[in-house]
């Protein structure tokens, strides 16, 4: 069985959000018009979110964090993301780093908190495996 994270209310905002596991640096350009379409575009920021959950749960953690440092980035930002999760405000930014190594705790805090600031509640069901 696989798990599949569920956006809800029932509306399930595009699945492509334009990243790949390549291992291939992003440009600034794209970075920003990625940035851009979060701020406009609720169901993209939406998906964005669910995505990086998504990775992290399928074991894709580099790819998990740098949706979720790009998300952060485009929305609430780190200053206040520490502020609201009491962290210092170092800590998200080496958490979601290229070599950061978040713990539990502290990923799934800040979890909660961009749902609750996203409005959106994100959650496992399991499904069968695709062969």
């Amino acid at each position: 069985l696989f798990a599949a994270l569920v956006c809800t209310p029932e509306r399930r905002a595009p699945p492509n959000t334009g990243y790949s596991n390549s291992g291939i640096a992003l440009t600034r350009d794209f970075r920003e018009t990625v940035q851009a379409r979060v701020r406009r575009d609720a169901a993209f920021r939406k998906g964005l979110l669910r995505d990086a959950v998504e990775s992290l749960v399928a074991g894709e953690v580099a790819l998990g964090k740098e949706l979720l440092r790009d998300y952060i980035n485009a929305t609430v930002g780190f200053p206040k993301l520490s502020a609201e999760t009491k962290l210092h405000v170092k800590t998200p930014h080496q958490m979601f780093g290229p070599k950061g190594n978040p713990t539990a705790s502290n990923l799934f805090g800040i979890v909660a908190y961009l749902q609750r600031r996203e409005g959106v509640r994100l959650q496992v069901r399991t499904s069968r495996a695709v062969a």
